[in-house]
């Protein structure tokens, strides 16, 4: 039997930090939430997690990859996050590939495609937008089906929620 390789040990990382980041969304849901979390990785350490917690704060911006930026930022004492990866439960929005391109995180490891806002892939491609001063290496697709059924129970759940308090003729 031979040794496993490096892209192979860097898988079994990858699907060990997304299931730290999978707790973090665990935490979403309890809270009401919408069951995304993240974490951040410097020299193999995390160093910030965090889950959605825009209904809790009250603020649009309050998602977990910004949060979990924000954490890294401080830990590292620094806006330049060169050296980190971050571990996301879903393909990033818009404002949050912003936020990663202008925080320099050169690795973005995320689980669950998000075909009506991912701007990874999905819809956009910013992080690897070559008209962009700082470009990403992505690795999509890690422990999707967990990270994508977590969101789909979870919006099931709502559903059911809702049908049940309207009257019977709003059914």
């Amino acid at each position: 039997m031979t040794a496993p390789n490096s892209e192979q040990l860097q898988r079994v990382e990858d699907e060990r930090l997304m299931g730290l980041a999978l707790a973090e969304a665990a935490v979403a849901a309890a809270a009401d939430e919408v069951p995304v979390g993240a974490v951040i990785v410097y020299n193999g350490k995390v160093i910030a997690s965090a889950h959605n917690q825009r209904e809790q704060l009250s603020d649009p911006t309050a998602h977990a990859e910004m949060i979990a930026i924000t954490q890294a930022a401080s830990a590292q004492n620094s806006w330049r996050l060169e050296d980190c990866t971050l571990v996301v439960t879903l393909e990033p929005c818009p404002m949050c590939a912003g936020a990663i391109v202008q925080a320099r995180i050169p690795r973005v490891v995320y689980g669950a495609e998000d075909p009506k806002a991912g701007a990874v892939r999905s819809l956009y491609n910013i992080l690897e937008d070559s008209r962009l001063n700082h470009r990403v290496e992505v690795v999509p697709g890690i422990l999707a089906e967990k990270c994508g059924r977590l969101l789909t129970d979870f919006f099931q759940q709502k559903r059911l929620s809702a049908k049940s308090i309207l009257p019977n003729h709003e059914r």
